[in-house]
């Protein structure tokens, strides 16, 4: 997080808010990104981070400052799986190819998905504020 917030304060970081690993629906259905959302929605998952949560139905600033969360959740969730990344090739350098493989399959199911999930609520986001006319989304900010 420490990371990001230094990047945030960056010209780079309006490069990073828009990344999309994975723009094909039909891609994220097949890793299994329903099901991981539907957790996420459904279990204790939901507590971890309550700034990424809408009560009823949102003015067009709470859609651009929730988008705003959204991108620093993501990017703390692609640093943290980088970070874990470089241990896990330590492990596996160290030939311990077990622990490996499950710190990136942890890494994975507690990083990357989430990132990868942000992604997709950004671009359903970024949809919506398309069809919203510009000066109505001036006026509101």
């Amino acid at each position: 997080m420490i990371i990001n917030f230094a990047l945030s304060k960056t010209e780079f970081y309006g490069k990073l808010s828009n990344i999309n690993c994975i723009r094909s629906t039909k891609l994220n259905k097949f890793i299994g990104l329903s099901i991981f959302k539907w957790i996420v929605k459904n279990t204790f998952f939901k507590f971890f981070n309550p700034k990424l949560q809408l009560k009823n139905k949102a003015t067009t600033k709470e859609l651009i400052d929730l988008r705003q969360e959204m991108t620093f959740a993501e990017i703390s969730h692609f640093i943290g799986f980088f970070f874990v990344m470089f241990f896990a090739t330590l492990k596996v350098l160290r030939a311990e190819f077990i622990f490996s493989a499950w710190i990136v399959f942890m890494n994975v199911l507690m990083n990357l998905y989430p990132s990868l999930l942000q992604q997709e609520n950004k671009r359903r986001i970024d949809h919506f504020l398309q069809r919203i006319p510009l000066k109505i989304i001036k006026k509101s900010l």
